[in-house]
């Protein structure tokens, strides 16, 4: 029985001991080193070590050198590979990181006003009707079951692309007395169900007992554009249907240039606005082939240049971005892009894509007087720290005007096709 408490009392000094190791500085210090490191060709990453540390520097040398500097040491990227950092302490190995040599890879910068049209993948429904017939007041599509933000792709068989395909065969329909059969797309989702048109007695022509819509317009800002693969992120955020609330599901759509005519300035509970109107020719510069939570993205027919920076620019990874000082570029008088003052509040380094990454405040005193803060249609606006592109504004907040959301530039990247861990970066197709 001695025996046995002894070896109790023995095991409890030994937890406490290593448990209060965790709190000795040096071992502290190690613990909170990272368990891996992700850096560019021809860029660096630093990364603040124990002033005991010696480090041993393991596989892929021609992948990444490394500098010793006052309490940090240096990564410097040569050519993408992996390779591994081991961090001693007395001699005895503490810690084993994990270094990652990415493919050099750099884009161009927006900033300009853009307009953009979206085509739905078929028709979105986006109210009910009642119909005086002589039964009463009566939805053919409520009858049938079809509710507000479903998209209608097929009628008897033929696809749906834009509601003057509909009419037709409503009309028909209502000749003939039968039933349209239906496709509709419901949360990613098909089913069918068949629809009967009712006569309205007030001008004898056959509804259906639905607001249909097709498309949807509106303006922002483009993100980046990819010289190399012609592809381009804009945005930041989904578009969603006015009336739904739910996003717009693609079929195709097209951007062009904008011109920012007037500011509607953001306050408290009340977030401003830029008004813009498209370009007088309505030229094309690019389609539009995905709108998803990161943004609207697709291809160029033609490069564009912000005037500022007009050459590619590197990117920073979610683990790169600092709370600190940052710029954003955007339009707030008719093309001209400018570069305004703002700071990153907070940032979180997400392994994962994920929106609301960073927030941002605006600190630029011009742009604070012209637009209040963050407004509609600013979207999508590039943020630039350290001289690398790191993100876009998404979304205002409605009680502080001056601060938002950022998403991370690599998801965005992500959500365009472009694959940055490919050394053999995606060819236009």
């Amino acid at each position: 029985m001695h025996t046995e408490k002894i070896r109790k009392m023995i095991g409890v000094i030994l937890l406490v001991s290593l448990i209060s190791l965790v709190f000795i500085k040096p071992v502290k210090e190690y613990i909170q080193l990272p368990n891996s490191i992700t850096v560019f060709e021809t860029q660096y990453s630093k990364i603040a070590v124990p002033a005991q540390a010696a480090v041993k520097q393991n596989g892929a040398k021609e992948a990444f050198t490394i500098q010793h500097e006052t309490n940090e040491l240096k990564i410097n990227g040569q050519n993408s590979g992996e390779g591994e950092l081991v961090f001693d302490l007395a001699g005895m190995p503490i810690k084993k990181v994990d270094v990652k040599v990415l493919p050099d890879f750099k884009v161009l910068p927006g900033g300009q006003s853009i307009g953009v049209k979206l085509n739905s993948l078929g028709v979105l429904v986006v109210g009910h009707h009642q119909i005086n017939t002589e039964n009463g007041k009566q939805s053919p599509g409520e009858i049938a079951n079809i509710q507000i933000g479903d998209i209608i792709t097929e009628i008897n068989g033929t696809s749906i692309e834009k509601m003057s395909d509909v009419a037709p065969f409503i009309q028909d329909a209502g000749k003939t007395g039968k039933p349209l059969d239906l496709v509709i797309s419901r949360d990613n989702k098909k089913f069918k169900t068949k629809l009967v048109p009712l006569k309205d007695n007030n001008d004898h022509a056959y509804r259906i007992g639905l607001y249909i819509r097709d498309s949807a317009a509106g303006i922002g800002t483009m993100t980046f554009y990819d010289p190399q693969s012609k592809k381009y992120g804009a945005l930041g955020h989904v578009i969603s249907d006015m009336d739904t609330k739910k996003p717009i599901v693609v079929e195709d759509g097209q951007i062009v240039k904008s011109t920012v005519t007037s500011i509607e300035k953001g306050s408290n509970g009340n977030p401003g606005e830029k008004l813009a109107r498209f370009s007088s020719t309505r030229e094309i510069i690019g389609n539009i082939t995905r709108n998803s939570p990161f943004g609207i993205f697709g291809k160029l027919n033609q490069e564009m240049r912000n005037g500022i920076s007009d050459k590619p620019m590197p990117i920073a990874l979610s683990n790169e971005v600092k709370e600190g000082p940052a710029k954003i570029l955007t339009v707030v008088n008719k093309d001209q892009v400018k570069e305004f003052d703002v700071e990153v509040v907070s940032t979180i380094p997400q392994k994962f894509p994920a929106t609301k990454g960073m927030v941002i405040k605006i600190t630029d005193p011009e742009l604070l007087k012209e637009t209040g803060g963050i407004v509609q249609g600013m979207s999508g606006s590039p943020i630039i720290q350290n001289g690398k592109l790191i993100g876009a504004v998404t979304h205002v907040f409605v009680n502080d005007p001056t601060s938002g959301y950022g998403v991370h530039i690599e998801w965005m990247l992500n959500e365009a096709g472009i694959n940055i861990y490919d050394k053999e970066m995606e060819k236009a197709s």
